[in-house]
């Protein structure tokens, strides 16, 4: 059976996101068409109130993994970001009440945006974010599931390049470096998955959310917007990320999905 999720976890846009080069009155609009989003989809979306000294704060994907009632609390390699996993922590712990996994090691680098989770196995990119420590803190946390690091050559974290579309289909680009990516995952995954492939990058960072898949608009992603309308058989939704995109892996980047049964209250 697919992973239904009840709940998702965001963090409003502080002001200084501005240094980072994105243009936040558009960021704004992006992220509150974000969160409705989330909530037409019948999540309980638990809104985490911006904070200006933490100005990637927004991309709160990084600050967690969560599966099966476990949170695994990340590292970051920027040592600035720890807050933002402080804040998280507090949040999974008092709002959501998850059995929390600490990281020991402390030489060890994990971002949740280098985490992809297949519901049967999880790849964990070996990047400028994350390390071979990060991958054993995953395996660790969740040893019940096969986990197998992959190398991410390029300066982006491994859901930039590959993401799950459904149950057992990933979706990645057609370039080069998304390929390779793909071969590797193929050569050592436990189980097989169908793929997805479109044009542009950026298209290949999608949002699965209980049966409906969530991507990038045409203006956005003209020729792999096409892709999806002719291939793919689920509902779809889509999102503008061109601001919050510049900064991010894409559509995953701004939230950590949680499959938890009882009601939790929104801040």
């Amino acid at each position: 059976m697919p992973m239904r999720y009840t709940h998702a976890i965001v963090s409003r846009i502080p002001l200084s996101l501005r240094t980072r080069g994105i243009e936040i009155d558009v960021a704004k609009k992006e992220f509150e068409a974000y969160v409705q989003l989330l909530r037409e989809l019948e999540l309980d979306v638990i809104e985490m109130p911006q904070d200006e000294e933490l100005p990637e704060s927004v991309f709160i994907e990084d600050t967690a993994v969560v599966c099966n009632n476990i949170a695994l609390m990340t590292k970051p390699g920027n040592p600035t970001r720890l807050k933002e996993v402080e804040n998280v922590r507090a949040i999974l712990r008092k709002e959501l009440d998850l059995a929390l996994f600490e990281i020991a090691d402390p030489n060890a680098k994990l971002e949740g945006g280098d985490v992809l989770f297949t519901g049967k196995e999880f790849f964990v990119g070996i990047s400028d974010f994350t390390n071979e420590a990060g991958a054993r803190a995953v395996a660790n946390a969740f040893p019940e599931f096969p986990c197998v690091p992959i190398r991410v050559t390029e300066k982006h974290h491994l859901k930039y390049y590959i993401s799950m579309a459904g149950e057992d289909l990933m979706c990645v680009s057609s370039s080069p470096h998304s390929q390779e990516i793909l071969k590797r995952i193929e050569r050592e995954a436990t189980f097989t998955y169908q793929t997805l492939t479109l044009s542009e990058e950026n298209a290949a960072n999608v949002l699965s959310i209980n049966g409906t898949l969530v991507h990038r608009s045409i203006d956005e992603i003209p020729i792999s917007y096409q892709i999806l309308a002719e291939k793919v058989d689920m509902p779809r939704q889509v999102l503008n990320m061109t601001e919050l995109g510049k900064y991010s892996s894409g559509l995953t980047s701004c939230c950590i999905l949680v499959k938890r049964s009882r009601y939790i209250r929104n801040l």
